[in-house]
């Protein structure tokens, strides 16, 4: 018994050793990042840090002006070469763009709407605002001009209110979701439809949350595109499919908002019970694997995002901000990476982890 548990305790110094720095010579990053954004009304800013030494590499302005609430990704990365992050106060997305271990800030794009949520595929960056989507096409790495619009939709029609946008995300090659909170109505999952080249077209499909639930919000797509999506105010868990909800069941823990996927993994922070959940989907059920694979103790989670063997949980509490790093494993086993950074704001928003080199990759 003895030898068994030393043996183990090795193999986890091991993980967290491989995992959290992230070092391997033929890679032209050497370190996993983590981004954060610290959502100022007047001056936004991301804050960049080294995940294994903690420390604080850069402080960049976005060049705009932050303010969003009740979102999800309004900071996101792709491939590790791109980090964008959402101006709600400015009706802009700033860009920047990985150079060895440090950011640098690229350019800003204009959207239609204030923006909240952000996300990559198909060539393109996609941004959901309070009202409306926008897609931007992405081109030799660079984000280029804005090649789509259309207005986000209620089932119940309308205007979406202030504030209703939670989270966009790419579903397929032909088309993303759009998840609008509503209460005390269900919600609406907005599916948009792409044209042949990845842009968004101006046919939307507004789909109601389950009977019986509340606030469809964060979510997470698999490669054979369904979606877990958190139904936040009931404390449900759902899978999405072909168009429709295909399965509920009750998460268990309070207010499972932010998710991101590790694989078959889909982890969700809850924000009610400040505890973090790990989840499987398959073709037509959703499962909660662990209903308590992590504490956040330090506050209520506010994002949350994971890559390259490193997961970064924001909260908020007694008026601070805080970014707790874990390492996780192939059985999506949660390894605690020491005492929570604070943020020194109180209203952050948003976190990106950044792998130690661009590759392919199973993508969140």
């Amino acid at each position: 018994m003895f030898r068994w548990t030393t043996l183990r305790k090795v193999a986890v110094s091991m993980v967290l050793a491989a995992t959290c720095a992230g070092v391997h010579a033929d890679q032209r990053n050497t370190s996993t990042l983590a981004v954060v954004m610290t959502n100022d009304a007047q001056a936004n800013q991301i804050k960049v840090y080294d995940t294994r030494t903690k420390v604080l590499l850069q402080t960049l302005s976005t060049d705009g002006q932050g303010g969003v609430g009740g979102n999800a990704r309004g900071v996101k990365q792709f491939e590790g070469d791109i980090v964008a992050a959402v101006n709600f106060g400015s009706n802009s997305v700033a860009i920047f763009k990985r150079q060895g271990d440090r950011l640098r800030f690229d350019r800003t794009v204009t959207t239609t709407s204030p923006p909240v949520s952000i996300d990559f595929g198909n060539d393109h960056m996609y941004v959901a605002g309070a009202t409306t989507i926008d897609s931007f096409e992405l081109h030799q790495g660079s984000v280029g001009w804005r090649d789509g619009s259309a207005r986000l939709q209620l089932v119940a029609g309308g205007v979406p209110p202030a504030g209703s946008t939670a989270q966009v995300g790419v579903l397929d090659r032909k088309s993303v979701l759009v998840t609008l909170k509503t209460d005390p109505d269900p919600g609406t999952v907005d599916i948009v439809r792409l044209n042949s080249r990845g842009a968004v077209t101006d046919a939307v499909t507004p789909v109601s949350a389950p009977e019986g639930t509340l606030t469809p919000f964060g979510f997470s797509v698999y490669p054979d595109g369904t979606a877990l999506i958190t139904l936040a105010h009931s404390s449900h868990d759902g899978l999405f499919r072909d168009g429709a909800f295909a399965a509920i069941t009750v998460a268990g823990q309070g207010a499972p908002c932010w998710t991101t996927r590790v694989g078959k993994y889909v982890f969700s922070a809850n924000t009610g019970a400040q505890t973090i959940s790990r989840l499987i989907g398959t073709g037509r059920n959703v499962f909660v694997d662990q209903a308590i694979a992590g504490q956040i103790p330090t506050g209520a989670p506010s994002d949350i995002d994971a890559d390259n063997g490193v997961m970064g949980v924001m909260d908020h509490g007694a008026g601070q901000s805080h970014l707790t790093l874990l390492a996780y494993n192939v059985f999506g086993e949660l390894i605690s990476g020491g005492a929570p950074i604070n943020l020194g704001v109180a209203n952050a928003n948003g976190v990106a982890i950044l792998g130690s080199a661009p590759r392919e990759r199973d993508r969140d």
